[in-house]
């Protein structure tokens, strides 16, 4: 019974002194302070400016008279009057292919014009007297509208082989030699009137009612990284495309020097009026599926206290030198953090960095 007795007396010893340590241990964690510490961000605030409307797009140069040279009918070059890049003339001779035939042929027409023409003037002259019938004066008249005819058939053949430019301008890299047989409508060469370049590009259809013939514009292109070119709104399309719902718009550019048709170009359209928006630093938007946030920084109730944060979801807009347009529940002199703004919850606790005064 004794050693029934001391055995209990020294497990409720043992259990004694664990139930302590535990008591003990567990006062301590309940003393202590779980709250995650002030979460270091930069504030900003949220500013009203006002900024003039404008419209960005990309459009492709092309030239206002630009072609591909090729031939109607087929033939061996016997002649090349050009070189590649030439700067060339309205109605400057270029190309001629093989019209030997087509010579000899206006050389015999042009006999049998002459033959018909003397008979005409002599016929003319018998039936005034009443020498000959009526009809044989008829047909000299005939016979010298069908050599006219067939001389001026020919001499239009002998044109389709000689090819020239119809406008003034640059011709590209020729594609024929000398000797060449040329097939209908194979390309020749490009001819491009580089003093007169359009853009082309596409804008929203809804902004169709701003947008007016003569309106400026300016244009951005690789090659002159550093330079805007001015242009201005040559034409609308007349109607907005079924698929993409933009509007064709064509401007004409009143600089050319250095551009090509065919090189990309950014566009911006200033409209007229300006509007005044809220803005804030581009960084201050976390983006998400389910709305754009911005994190605004509340007061403390109690002196001392580190200042906490509430999420506020807000529509974007344009994007100007680092800060962003921005509407909802927000208003001019809001304070925002514009940095650290992945560590935050709603209700978080922050310390500004640089010791920033709120």
């Amino acid at each position: 019974l004794k050693a029934y007795a001391a055995a209990a007396a020294l497990l409720l010893m043992i259990f004694g002194g664990i139930g302590l340590y535990l008591y003990n241990k567990f006062s301590a964690f309940a003393s202590m302070d779980f709250t995650p510490p002030p979460v270091s961000v930069s504030i900003g605030t949220v500013e009203r400016a006002t900024w003039s409307r404008y419209l960005d797009a990309v459009g492709t140069i092309r030239s206002a008279r630009g072609i591909e040279l090729s031939a109607e009918t087929s033939g061996d070059i016997t002649e090349l009057l050009f070189a590649s890049g030439d700067r060339v003339e309205q109605g400057q001779l270029l190309l001629v292919l093989n019209d030997q035939v087509e010579q000899a042929a206006r050389r015999n027409q042009i006999a049998s014009l002459e033959l018909a023409q003397i008979l005409f003037e002599r016929d003319a002259q018998l039936v005034k007297q009443n020498s000959i019938p009526e009809t044989q004066f008829d047909r000299s008249k005939a016979d010298l509208e069908r050599a006219r005819a067939q001389l001026a058939e020919t001499e239009a053949r002998i044109r389709q082989k000689r090819i020239i430019a119809p406008f003034a301008g640059t011709l590209g890299i020729r594609q024929v030699n000398l000797g060449d047989y040329l097939s209908a409508g194979t390309t020749i060469t490009t001819l491009q009137d580089l003093n007169d370049l359009d853009i082309d590009f596409n804008l929203p259809g809804r902004v169709a009612p701003l947008l007016r013939v003569g309106m400026p514009i300016k244009v951005q292109v690789d090659a002159f990284p550093q330079r805007s070119f001015a242009a201005e709104i040559r034409a609308l399309d007349s109607r907005i495309d079924l698929d993409s719902r933009n509007i064709l718009v064509r401007a004409r550019l009143l600089e050319t020097a250095g551009l090509l048709p065919g090189m990309f170009g950014r566009v911006r359209v200033e409209l007229a009026s300006d509007q005044a928006v809220l803005t804030v630093a581009e960084t201050a938007v976390s983006y998400s599926v389910n709305g754009n946030v911005l994190y605004r920084v509340l007061q403390p109730d109690e002196a001392g206290a580190a200042p906490t944060v509430e999420s506020v979801v807000v529509e974007t807009g344009d994007v100007r030198d680092g800060q962003i347009a921005v509407s909802g529940d927000v208003a001019a002199g809001d304070t925002v953090v514009i940095n650290g703004q992945n560590k935050l919850y709603r209700g978080a606790r922050i310390a500004p960095a640089g010791n920033a005064e709120l």
